[in-house]
């Protein structure tokens, strides 16, 4: 009998995570021995309406002061780079880490903007963790509603 199954393909990411488990359950702790993934691309959701596109983005533990966003000419690029804070060197340590796990997080995201996309008309805004932009549409390329008049 077939049965229906879903596809799950490996990404570079799946196969380095397994790879890390693999080595921490032979070795013990592997961050010597891997290097950890640690970007990844935010999950996004765009939506389109009559006067514009608008586009949500989940940066959770960024602040507004990590994201970039600029347009050039028909690309909308979404960046940040998040860095760990460095030790102190000749500073006495109080506490020493047993794992240190988080490290620098880096992403960068490009869109191609639609050709009745305004670029000169995006505005960004940025509450509890979500980025979200409105990209409205030049005004040529909205719908008009045309009145018929009685002859």
């Amino acid at each position: 009998m077939k049965t229906l199954s879903l596809y799950h393909p490996n990404t570079i990411q799946t196969v380095l995570s397994d790879l890390d488990r693999y080595i921490e359950s032979f070795f013990g702790d592997s961050s010597v021995l891997t290097t950890r993934m640690t970007n990844q691309i935010p999950a996004v959701d765009i939506q389109e309406n009559e006067h514009c596109y608008v586009l949500d983005m989940e940066l959770p533990g960024l602040d507004e002061k990590n994201i970039d966003v600029h347009v050039d000419g028909a690309n909308l690029t979404i960046a940040s780079k998040q860095e760990t804070l460095e030790e102190k060197k000749g500073e006495e340590k109080q506490n020493a880490y047993l794992i240190k796990e988080r490290k620098a997080n880096v992403f960068s995201r490009s869109f191609k903007l639609p050709e009745n996309a305004d670029p000169q008309e995006v505005s960004a805004a940025f509450k509890n963790g979500v980025l979200s932009l409105q990209i409205k549409k030049r005004a040529e390329a909205q719908k008009r509603i045309i009145q018929i008049n009685a002859a």
